[in-house]
């Protein structure tokens, strides 16, 4: 698994996982980000026909653009036009599967644990649901900017004839 995708605990969270880990319960932290980082998994698994139509309704004014721009620049593209999309698709994705794979149980585990230790400072966090969404959509555009890196520096990674001819034109 790439490190670079890897969805932490929330910052907000981090004192919980380390009062728990003093206190022998650092396993049910770690359950817990393993849960969060299902779930998002289980969301990026629908994301294709978003770019798709991404695709599809890119101009030539959009390719010439991306052709001719920064390292990234179909990267930000893509993040411009589709970003929206993707929140509004993956939210209820990582809502039901952080249910399923039980990172909301945990979550609730969690907390109730930490908060049951006598002398520790209440922590609540916001959102786990949003927090997983936006980290699972960011973990999409590091692997889409790898990709394209890839595209541009590599003729072999070139695999379609529109891939050969729009990135061999330079």
């Amino acid at each position: 698994l790439n490190p670079r995708l890897h969805i932490p605990l929330p910052q907000e969270l981090q004192g919980v996982a380390n009062t728990l880990k003093k206190v022998g319960l650092g396993s049910i932290a770690t359950d817990l980000e393993n849960k969060m980082n299902d779930a998002a998994e289980q969301a990026a698994a629908k994301a294709a026909p978003v770019f798709i139509g991404a695709i599809k309704q890119m101009t030539f004014e959009d390719a010439k653009n991306i052709l001719a721009g920064k390292e990234n620049a179909a990267t930000e593209y893509f993040r411009e036009k589709t970003g929206a999309q993707l929140k509004e698709l993956f939210k209820p994705i990582v809502t039901k599967a952080t249910d399923q794979v039980g990172a909301a149980k945990a979550y609730k585990g969690v907390m109730d644990k930490y908060n049951a230790i006598p002398l520790v400072p209440k922590t609540q966090f916001a959102s786990l649901d949003d927090y997983v969404t936006d980290k699972g959509i960011q973990g999409l555009f590091v692997v889409l900017a790898d990709e394209e890196a890839k595209i541009r520096k590599d003729p072999a990674a070139r695999t379609t004839e529109l891939l050969r001819q729009v990135f061999g034109s330079k």
